[in-house]
């Protein structure tokens, strides 16, 4: 088996086991005193601990048939779903950058923003403990990392949070009433702390189009107008993680607008 084979097969699996811790944090985090360590893996329902055989990443789910084995309880589909989006993630990330420094940050990057979509999407939050530490990470990585300098990610940071802040205010002056989280704003200085200034225009602009097209189908389905909210951080993370692995691409559409040609 060729080298290259070898780090895409390792990718996969170290992505599904790290894929499976993250449905604990992303379960737990959001609870009050909830911890990622204790207790062990246990079904929500009938509170068996659950065998090291049932804890396999996402052959357990299906080898189980999406069932708990002691009690027949459905497990939800959002432990394969994350398990296999960061094997999948992983597997891109060490395919690209190879075992360095470069994909280890984005690796932790890409954990970040899994977990933020999935609990800004069942909670409508984004825990400071994940956005915080990820622009200290950002800033740190732009260090070490050859693929970002520390310039663009300081400019990225202070931007990122800077343009949301002044939407947010701009929309609170206009409505009387909050019309985006704090969460938000950290999140986009996470953005542009690993992604530099330069993923910001693409980022800001994706995310805010695909999130008015399911806002607006969203007002439909729930007839509340105006009222109606959904969260904005999953559109943000789609968007950074879409720069992540298609920025050559973006960055030729970038020279189409400005220039008129690729």
């Amino acid at each position: 088996m060729e080298p290259s084979t070898l780090i895409l097969l390792f990718a996969l699996i170290f992505g599904a086991i790290i894929g499976s811790f993250l449905n604990v944090v992303i379960l737990r985090l959001p609870t009050e005193n909830g911890s990622i360590v204790f207790p062990a893996s246990h079904c929500p329902r009938c509170q068996n601990t659950l065998s090291w055989y049932e804890n396999i990443p996402i052959i357990s789910f299906l080898v189980l048939r999406g069932q708990c084995r002691h009690c027949q309880e459905k497990i939800s589909l959002q432990y394969p779903i994350v398990e296999l989006c960061m094997a999948l993630l992983s597997a891109a990330i060490f395919h690209r950058y190879g075992l360095t420094i470069t994909a280890a940050g984005y690796f932790l990057f890409c954990a970040a923003l899994v977990v933020i979509i999935w609990i800004d999407v069942q909670h409508q939050i984004i825990p400071d403990i994940i956005s915080l530490p990820g622009i200290v990470l950002g800033l740190i990585f732009s260090l070490l990392s050859p693929a970002l300098s520390w310039q663009s990610s300081l400019i990225g940071l202070l931007l990122g949070g800077g343009v949301l802040y002044g939407i947010a205010l701009l929309y609170y002056l206009w409505k009387k009433q909050e019309g985006m989280g704090g969460g938000d704003i950290k999140l986009l200085a996470m953005i542009g702390a690993f992604l530099g200034w330069q993923a910001l225009p693409f980022v800001i602009f994706a995310s805010s189009l695909s999130g008015s097209f399911i806002g607006i189908l969203a007002m439909i389905k729930q007839k509340k107008g105006g009222k109606t909210r959904i969260p904005f951080g999953p559109f943000l993370s789609l968007a950074a993680l879409l720069y992540l692995f298609f920025t050559e691409q973006v960055h030729q559409l970038y020279s189409f607008y400005l220039n008129g040609s690729f």
